[in-house]
């Protein structure tokens, strides 16, 4: 049995990524929309229901009221996936993220003290301040008040078959 379900926001954008009985929970509770099942089924004594593939949202995904989430990810979305010292963009596989304050010297991972680096210029900047390394961010760090729609990573050639549809191909920076 397929155990993942592709979640698509009210518009048919990529949201996330859930497990069967989410999926099923979701449908029970009524919030979604099924538009694509798998072949297999789900049975009890009562009743059968097909295992959704593709579900749709019925409402808007809500805004968080307390901002964006600090995470490694949603800074390389902030930053553009750029490193901040050079410019250049990376695969993720590629980046970092940099204390512009180093922890050691009082620095707070937290968003106004960390910027997205590339593995050579983090190496290179090391355990010091800006001035101290003569190397200082593109941009200041600073708190998102949002960030852009970001669909979940998906492989679309090894992803079922029935997703294929809805999903974007994976862009290789």
């Amino acid at each position: 049995m397929n155990s993942r379900t592709l979640v698509l926001t009210s518009w048919y954008f990529p949201h996330r990524i859930v497990s069967w009985e989410a999926a099923v929970t979701l449908v029970y509770l009524g919030k979604v929309d099924v538009l694509v099942s798998y072949s297999d089924e789900i049975r009890s004594p009562s009743t059968s229901i097909k295992v959704p593939a593709v579900l749709r949202l019925k409402k808007k995904t809500a805004a968080t009221k307390r901002g964006v989430k600090f995470s490694r990810m949603n800074v390389y979305v902030r930053d553009d996936f750029a490193c901040q010292y050079c410019g250049v963009k990376q695969s993720m596989s590629a980046l970092t993220y940099d204390h512009v304050i180093p922890r050691a010297q009082g620095g707070r991972t937290e968003w106004e003290n960390i910027v997205t680096a590339c593995n050579l210029c983090n190496a290179r900047k090391g355990n010091r301040t800006p001035d101290q390394a003569g190397m200082f961010p593109l941009r200041d760090p600073t708190r998102p008040i949002s960030l852009p729609l970001v669909p979940p990573r998906i492989d679309v050639a090894n992803a079922p078959a029935e997703w294929r549809d809805y999903c974007v191909p994976l862009r290789l920076a």
